[in-house]
Parts: structure tokens; C-alpha cells; sequence
């Protein structure tokens, strides 16, 4: 049951993330990585088993902030891609305050949500500690990756070379220091290697899968010139 619905969350993700591409463009890709950024960290704090591994939770949703980096800089740049690489970190800062601050009111005899807020977001800051160091490591290190590849791979026949080149690796530096960041003193050593090792397996699977939705925004963008180009002939004409 949990292998189908991963499958689903993965094709959901991917599509929304095309979603927000077609009708906000660029701008539809930073609202994407602030949502993962959030979404990620919260997701993270369920374990679940996979494919008969323990794993967390949010990889497909992180995985996803790369994707959209990726289609910056296949499409706007280097410079684009990193903006969205700061974006992601404020988001994750701010969201962290203002929560902390939210769980400081003392709640009405009436609430019944502060015990679950609790368990979330009091664990929240240490997330986001990690997760702050590894996605900005790892992110930045994804965008200036995918810039050297591309001059080495140029061709649109070859983005699936820079896309999955860039990714994995950067996928691997963040699982490594994520993990041992957010789990050293809360998980046994073969709980935390073992989601260290899965939750990265997962991520080269969302990586390898991403590929093609490079491809398909890459197509996008090219007939909305093709059809520009189009209209301001017919307009001269």
C-alpha cells in the first residue's frame, strides 16, 4: 500500500510542479520551492517502510526543489536557480520563527491542536537546522553543477547528462549531513544509517524519474516562443 501511494505522491508532485510552471512561469517555480521547503520539513518526521527499508517521509517533495532549480537554469540560468536556492531558505527561517513564537500562546482550555503543533514544530527547529545547512549545500552545489555540465553537455539531447549528473550528487550531500544533523541522538546508528541509505535510494529514484518533466517544461517553453514568434509575424503581416 505504501509503495502505490508513493508512486502517486511522485507523479502528483512532478505534475504540480509543471502545473505551477505553465501559469506562473518562473515565478510559479520559486512559489514551489518556498512550498517544499515547508512541506518537507514536516513530512520528514514520519518514518515509514518502503520497498521493505525504513525511510522518512518528504523525499519526493524535496526531491522536487531540485527539479525546479534544474528547470531555472536549464531555462533562465544560473543566477535564476540560486535565487530559488534563497527563497527556499528564507522560507524555512521565517516559517520556523513565527511558529516557535505561535507555540508560546497559552491555549484555550477549548483547543485541542497544541499537543500536535508540539510534536511537530518543537522538533522543527533542529530540522530545519539541518535542513538549512544541507539544502543550501547541497542546492548550491546542484546549480553550480548543472552550469559546469551543461558547457560540457549542451545539446537539449543531453540535458538528462547535466540534469541527473547534478542532482545525484547533490541529493547525496544533502542526505549525509541532513541525516546526521537532524537523527544523531534520536535514532540507534543502524536506524540512522539505514534511513541515511534509503532516504538517499529514494531520492536517486526521484532524481532518475525527474528527468523527463526537465524535458517536458524545456518543450513548453520552446512552443510558447514557437507560438510568439508566430503571432508577431501574422501581426507585421
Amino acid at each position: 500500500m505504501n509503495e502505490l501511494l508513493w508512486i502517486i505522491l511522485l507523479l502528483i508532485n512532478f505534475g504540480a510542479v509543471l502545473l505551477a510552471f505553465r501559469f506562473f512561469g518562473k515565478t510559479g517555480l520559486y512559489i514551489w520551492v518556498a512550498i517544499s521547503a515547508i512541506l518537507a520539513n514536516i513530512q520528514v518526521l514520519k518514518t515509514v517502510e518502503l520497498f521493505g527499508l525504513v525511510a522518512t517521509l518528504g523525499n519526493i517533495i524535496y526531491g522536487t526543489s531540485f527539479l525546479a532549480t534544474d528547470i531555472l537554469s536549464e531555462i533562465y540560468g544560473r543566477k535564476e536557480a540560486q535565487k530559488a536556492v534563497w527563497i527556499g531558505s528564507f522560507t524555512l527561517v521565517i516559517t520556523t520563527v513565527i511558529m516557535q513564537i505561535c507555540l508560546l500562546f497559552i491555549p484555550d482550555a477549548s483547543d485541542f491542536a497544541q499537543d500536535a503543533l508540539v510534536t511537530i514544530f518543537k522538533f522543527f527547529p533542529r530540522i530545519v537546522a539541518a535542513s538549512m545547512i544541507a539544502y543550501v549545500v547541497s542546492q548550491s552545489h546542484d546549480v553550480w553543477a548543472y552550469e559546469m555540465w551543461k558547457k560540457k553537455f549542451s545539446s537539449d539531447k543531453q540535458i538528462w547528462i547535466r540534469n541527473n549528473l547534478s542532482t545525484m550528487v547533490s541529493q547525496l550531500i544533502d542526505s549525509v549531513v541532513f541525516c546526521f544533523i537532524a537523527f544523531i541522538g534520536v535514532f540507534e546508528w543502524n536506524v540512522l544509517l539505514s534511513i541515511l541509505v534509503t532516504t538517499y535510494l529514494l531520492k536517486w529514484v526521484v532524481a532518475a524519474c525527474d528527468t523527463p518533466f526537465v524535458y517536458i517544461a524545456k518543450k513548453m517553453v520552446d512552443g510558447a516562443d514557437g507560438e510568439m514568434h508566430t503571432l508577431k509575424s501574422e501581426s507585421l503581416a
